[in-house]
């Protein structure tokens, strides 16, 4: 019971951890977006950008047939609002 207790501890604190590096990451490319922002790149420029980015180093890590399923997977989310930042959630 202690190994199962000491396992679950260490699962929460990975996945605290990787919430931290997801959300220091977001507050980093948030920054970026808004200096360009503020220097006058257009912001679908700047989407543009950041999704050929975020694209081709997933593909360099995980592959196209990989990224094509992801890519699949979009339109659900889209339609299920994960993108809609001011939603309110019931």
């Amino acid at each position: 019971m202690i190994n199962d207790d000491y396992a679950e501890a260490a699962m929460d604190a990975e996945f605290a951890e990787d919430e931290d590096i997801r959300r220091a990451a977001l507050g980093f490319i948030s920054d970026a977006w808004a200096e360009a922002i503020a220097n006058g790149v257009d912001a679908d420029a700047v989407a543009h950008a950041a999704m050929f980015t975020a694209l081709a180093d997933l593909v360099a890590a995980y592959g196209e047939d990989a990224v094509a399923k992801l890519a699949e997977g979009l339109t659900d989310s889209k339609l299920q609002g994960d993108y809609t930042v001011n939603r309110v959630l019931q």
